[in-house]
């Protein structure tokens, strides 16, 4: 099966598609008392992960979005406030 490639009209359209795993990922913070947004996720994954990425794809991004260090996230939060 061949995989077809998604294009997005702009950076909002992206948001909205993958904002199921930032919700997620928001949940799962919550429930170890660390209170973060959507966009700091976002603003983390756009400024340390995918800046040095090229072609990625929508799992791709979820899965980074699932697997971002508490500890590195906690970090970015501090030092970008």
């Amino acid at each position: 099966m061949a995989m077809t490639e998604e294009k997005f009209m702009d950076v909002n359209e992206l948001y909205k598609r993958i904002s199921p795993a930032l919700n997620t990922k928001v949940s799962e913070l919550k429930r170890i008392k660390i209170n973060v947004s959507k966009r700091n996720i976002w603003e983390y994954c756009l400024k340390n992960i995918w800046s040095f990425k090229k072609d990625l794809r929508i799992y791709e991004m979820v899965d980074d979005i699932l697997n971002i260090s508490v500890e590195a996230l906690v970090s970015f939060l501090k030092n970008n406030n």
